[in-house]
């Protein structure tokens, strides 16, 4: 069988593009929901709290222009390990095992409430001048102990152009 080939020219990998957060080893949050898929038919991109990072939405918009992506999906799950923390309380904890301070990461992302957490990042993807209204962006949360997926809805892309794309302003800073 022929893989097909991307705008680019590359191998069109992957239909979907995945941002999920960081799961412990002992959980195969991947084989809970990508049941019929192949190699080859998804990027999965995992970080803690399952957060729209600059270096994550970087491999989404490559994943996309360059491979053909047609569908980004957020999966957190409950009992994330960020929602039992605060940033300083994080940050002082970390401070507190190794010594020393650090500037980098500047935030961790500690949130509370996990489907908050999966609209936000949503809005973040839907709100991204370089990731096109007709790439699906979907929510999702990973029930660890049911091990079911819930879908998180969001409000639909605006139709209307957004003013601060005309100023030249960034809208994710």
């Amino acid at each position: 069988m022929k893989r097909k080939i991307g705008p680019s020219g590359a191998p069109a990998a992957a239909r979907v593009s995945e941002l999920t957060e960081f799961v412990r080893v002992r959980r195969d949050m991947f084989a809970a929901y990508a049941e019929g898929l192949k190699t080859g038919d998804a990027h999965i991109i995992r970080n803690a709290g399952g957060i729209v990072t600059d270096d994550s939405l970087r491999s989404l918009i490559v994943s996309h222009h360059l491979l053909g992506t047609e569908e980004i999906m957020v999966i957190n799950h409950t009992d994330c390990g960020l929602m039992h923390t605060s940033e300083q309380d994080l940050r002082t904890r970390i401070q507190n095992r190794t010594g020393t301070a650090a500037v980098s990461p500047s935030f961790f992302f500690a949130f509370q409430n996990i489907e908050e957490n999966v609209r936000h990042q949503l809005q973040k993807l839907h709100t991204h001048p370089w990731i096109p209204k007709t790439v699906v962006i979907r929510g999702f949360v990973y029930d660890v102990t049911t091990g079911k997926l819930r879908e998180i809805k969001h409000a639909p892309r605006p139709e209307t152009e957004r003013p601060e794309l005309e100023q030249g302003l960034d809208p994710g800073k």
